[in-house]
């Protein structure tokens, strides 16, 4: 299928450069190319004047199966709520049939898709079982699903072992079906266990959660003596943390200077209590943020609202408003390149994967700050369409 969007206004590049009017040349199902002006190619055109267009939103970090348990124990704190042993996450989880939670799952990735999320990384549970379910539930939905699986297996972080020799066979598994490890957390796994899990991951993605908490960054200096950032740090050495939250600014510099991407929750950590991600402070330090929406227990997949939560919220705690700019850098091309996906921006060679914006919405018009005007009054309502790898989708 080869096809010009003409006529319209882009975010163009790795920049989401503003261009006026534009155009995107479209085959197999890639960006062949695209530029300011008009379009003297040969290409069948769509018209696209009245839109703005942009890449599609990637939801960097999700845990998609608890869609089952939306809102249960709201206003509980982290552990209560999901921690992976005793909170009230896990008993949901083993008592759900298979097909009920491949039903949710399936519903929260239509939800996605509506809001224009074109991908999503999810934390995969119950090692093998758990990565074939998400993939079952998935199947034939266009929306790209990276899949970080993870074994059962938690103990605590003074022990001198690793994995048990079973345990470290079944991870091994997962990391052959999955596209990674999601690790639940340092505090979960002993040193050794943390190399092993790096060892064994290769050249797949490995990520984790860090400084999530209070209470987490407590726990493991009380009983490691360490904080979990600096032991994830030396012993995982993961392609990207989740959180950071709670994060000293020295351990902030020391993940942007290992090339680690962050992915913030803001959303989530606000429900949880847990605080507020320092956004403006991990972009002094150099790192490379992402957005993700968390846990579905906790909140609709929605990365819009998120944008808007984080970029009106820090404001009032770091006492500087973040650039929209670079907030949609953070829910597009930072996305990709932390998760390895060829999506996230319109240039050439990227997936046609974008989001088809109605500048005439009574939401958004007039529109004097296109950045802002996503950032914080774009709605599921004002995306008029989806396009993920060059097809529409409903």
């Amino acid at each position: 299928m080869s096809l010009a969007i003409t006529n319209t206004t882009l975010l163009l590049g790795r920049e989401l450069d503003y261009v006026e009017q534009g155009y995107i040349e479209i085959k197999s199902g890639k960006i062949s190319s695209t530029s300011a002006g008009n379009y003297k190619g040969s290409c069948e055109k769509l018209d696209a004047k009245g839109f703005i267009v942009i890449p599609g939103f990637i939801n960097a970090h999700t845990h998609i199966a608890d869609a089952i348990g939306k809102d249960i124990a709201a206003g509980q704190r982290l552990d209560a709520r999901v921690h992976p042993v005793f909170g009230v996450k896990s008993k949901i989880l083993q008592k759900s049939l298979p097909e009920h939670l491949k039903a949710f799952i399936r519903n929260s990735a239509i939800s996605m898709i509506k809001k224009g999320i074109v991908a999503f990384a999810d934390f995969r549970e119950d090692g093998l079982e758990g990565i074939r379910l998400l993939k079952d539930a998935v199947d034939g939905l266009p929306i790209k699903c990276v899949t970080l699986g993870r074994i059962n297996y938690y103990t605590s972080p003074t022990d001198a072992t690793g994995l048990p020799p079973e345990k470290g066979e079944q991870a091994k598994q997962v990391v052959e079906l999955a596209d990674g490890l999601g690790i639940s957390g340092a505090n979960e796994n002993t040193d050794a266990a943390l190399a092993q899990y790096r060892q064994l991951a290769g050249k797949k993605l490995i990520a984790i959660h860090a400084a999530e908490s209070k209470e987490t960054v407590r726990f493991s200096k009380k009983h490691t003596g360490r904080s979990e950032v600096d032991r994830i740090m030396e012993h995982l050495k993961p392609d990207f943390v989740v959180h950071m939250t709670n994060a000293t600014e020295d351990e902030m510099s020391l993940v942007a200077k290992s090339g680690t991407g962050v992915v913030i929750c803001p959303r989530a950590n606000g429900v949880l209590g847990a605080g507020i991600p320092k956004v403006a402070q991990m972009l002094r330090q150099d790192c490379l943020i992402a957005i993700g929406t968390d846990n579905v227990m906790l909140n609709s997949p929605d990365i819009l609202r998120e944008l808007d939560y984080i970029w009106k919220v820090s404001r009032g705690t770091e006492g500087e408003m973040l650039r929209a700019q670079e907030l949609l850098k953070m829910s597009t091309i930072n996305a990709a390149q932390i998760l390895r996906l060829n999506t996230g921006c319109i240039e050439a060679g990227r997936a046609a994967d974008l989001v088809f914006i109605d500048k005439k919405h009574a939401d958004l018009y007039p529109i004097h700050d296109p950045y802002a005007a996503i950032v914080h009054r774009v709605s599921q309502s004002s995306i008029r369409a989806v396009m993920i790898n060059g097809r529409f989708v409903d």
